[in-house]
């Protein structure tokens, strides 16, 4: 099978053309450090290239031989919609990249489902003001792990998927959901992303969550990259190694690839110079 683009070019190109299909992978670090632009990178790259041509062979260039586009993009958010995700795109990469993009990513706002259970104001979630009458006839939304499921169920199959965070979903903490119920549906989306062909990319915050819970997740998918600033003198760089991922670490071993150097420019998130054992 086709290897799923990442939507980083160096980075694609490295791994001969991107993820094997299949593929749950955590793009885990530190805020700041770069995890979050390569979602937004690979969400908007991937959506690009059927929404504009010129623009995506600007940017990104030609897609390896080995590789072949997701049927589809999908964003799922927790906390945020689609306006919000749309605007940090826009601090992350060119305004044109973000908007022909846009059209092509299907956005998932989950925030009322995430939200309804907790003390935060129903107006500060709801997109629209309700009446009276529809605020008596509407109920309660489904449980947010049961709409996650339901919306990758309908939409998983060959597609990429940019799950925004997982780190939510972990400092929840209800009642009705706990650690052991995240934990669970992760393993099973590793499962299911396998028979979906699709590339599942879900970022993780590591400051968030304790050794134990990241192992958790990192056990449950298939490939893990870590984000992290580095300081030498008066400046402080982004770098992103590949801690774990069947298919690709042997790759990179074989080619005495140890770290990336990473940079943010109007492409987006980007590789900067690869460090190799010497």
């Amino acid at each position: 099978m086709s290897s799923l683009p990442f939507g980083v070019a160096r980075l694609d190109s490295i791994l001969g053309g991107g993820a094997p299909p299949g593929s749950v992978v955590l793009l885990a670090g530190e805020a700041g450090a770069g995890a979050r632009e390569f979602c937004y990178t690979s969400a908007a790259m991937n959506a690009l290239a059927r929404a504009d041509e010129e623009l995506f062979d600007l940017y990104y260039g030609d897609i390896d031989a080995g590789a072949a586009l997701p049927e589809s993009v999908h964003y799922i958010s927790f906390t945020a919609d689609t306006e919000a995700i749309t605007r940090e795109m826009g601090f992350t990469m060119a305004d044109e990249i973000v908007d022909a993009a846009v059209d092509e990513i299907s956005f998932r706002d989950l925030s009322p489902e995430y939200f309804q259970l907790s003390p935060v104001p129903r107006d500060w979630y709801e997109t629209e003001t309700a009446s009276i009458t529809e605020l008596g006839d509407r109920g309660e939304y489904e449980d947010v792990l049961t709409a996650f499921g339901d919306y990758l169920s309908e939409h998983g199959q060959g597609s990429l998927v940019c799950i925004d965070s997982v780190t939510d979903l972990v400092s929840m903490g209800s009642d009705d959901t706990d650690w052991s119920d995240v934990a669970m549906v992760m393993k099973g989306l590793k499962k299911a992303a396998y028979e979906w062909g699709a590339l599942v990319l879900v970022l993780v915050n590591t400051d968030s969550i304790s050794d134990r819970e990241f192992g958790t997740l990192m056990d449950a998918a298939g490939g893990t990259l870590q984000f992290s600033w580095e300081s030498g003198g008066s400046q402080r760089a982004r770098t992103m190694f590949v801690r774990e991922f069947r298919g690709v670490l042997s790759r990179l071993e074989a080619e005495n690839i140890v770290r990336f150097e990473t940079e943010i420019h109007e492409g987006g998130f980007d590789i900067s110079d690869v460090r190799k054992i010497r």
